[in-house]
């Protein structure tokens, strides 16, 4: 890595450079990520690294840990990438190696990865997130179409936690202070009055709030899937281990309730009148009906 920079008392951006950025791909989504790799204290891998090689013939207790991090920025034109880390004291694994992370140390990871982007076709749009959602929301901001309507809500610690951002739009910063993670933003949210038109919304953050603000968009603002990038990058009480484990049969059981809720409320909405028979005859209608790739970077 090339520099460490504190932007925040509890937010650490670490700036990667060399050879393996040059190679890759990281501006297609605003939401590209990667999964950065951290190997057991005292274990060093033999080089060229080789995660395949290294779960065939080390024990379990020797492999790398991995965790998923959003590309803050990329920059092909000086080899650059910028991964933001959240860190809370000792808790966790890349929050602390973030913390004592220097340039020169070697950084492991795979990817990237993406799928979302400013839709050029949407009226407007919606970002809202907690602090780990904080980079993929500068990096849509400053990927938005020229002119574009924008509403944008990031929840954090406090005031010390806000960061200047790539957008000459408005942010609105929500302070948690002692409430629980997600309570301001679904608050906010659910206070909006919407635009005109057809919004496409970027939603992510813990799954808890995730989750209620999926079910007010497509419940209440009858939005569309199609409209949403919505996932939750963390649940509280789980570890990424425990959390990527479990995340697929939560996304189902999410949408498997608020699915059947949309679908019941359609079905209990009043049928619309009947079109007014012409004095020429009754009214007509017509319808129409591969694994990501692995590298290292050093200063």
């Amino acid at each position: 890595m090339t520099r460490v920079e504190q932007l925040t008392p509890h937010m650490v951006r670490v700036v990667i450079g060399g050879e393996a950025i040059a190679r890759i791909d990281a501006g297609r989504y605003t939401d590209h990520y990667i999964k950065v790799i951290f190997p057991p204290a005292g274990v060093v891998y033999p080089e060229p690294f080789d995660m395949n090689a290294i779960r065939e013939t080390l024990p379990r207790e020797s492999w790398p840990v991995v965790r998923t991090y959003t590309v803050s920025k990329w920059l092909p034109e000086t080899a650059e990438m910028w991964v933001d880390f959240v860190v809370h004291g000792d808790a966790g694994i890349a929050g602390p190696w973030a913390a004592r992370a220097k340039p020169g140390d070697v950084f492991r990871f795979m990817g990237p990865g993406g799928g979302y982007s400013p839709s050029p076709e949407a009226d407007w749009h919606l970002l809202a997130g907690d602090e780990s959602a904080l980079p993929a929301i500068n990096a849509a901001l400053a990927g938005m179409p020229a002119g574009a309507t924008v509403r944008t809500f990031i929840e954090v610690d406090g005031p010390d936690e806000e960061q200047k951002l790539d957008t000459s739009n408005a942010v609105t910063w929500l302070h948690r202070g002692a409430r629980p993670v997600g309570e301001a933003l679904v608050e906010a949210v659910r206070g909006l009055e919407f635009p005109a038109g057809r919004v496409h919304a970027f939603v992510h953050g813990e799954a808890g709030f995730v989750r209620e603000l999926r079910g007010h968009l497509r419940l209440d603002r009858g939005l569309t899937m199609d409209q949403l990038s919505i996932s939750g990058y963390w649940r509280r009480g789980l570890n990424e281990d425990g959390w990527q484990s479990s995340k697929r049969d939560w996304n189902e059981q999410v949408e498997r309730e608020q699915e059947s809720a949309s679908a019941s409320a359609a079905a209990s909405a009043p049928a619309a009148a009947p079109a007014p028979a012409s004095a020429s005859g009754p009214a007509s209608a017509s319808a129409s009906g591969p694994a990501p790739a692995s590298a290292s970077a050093s200063a």
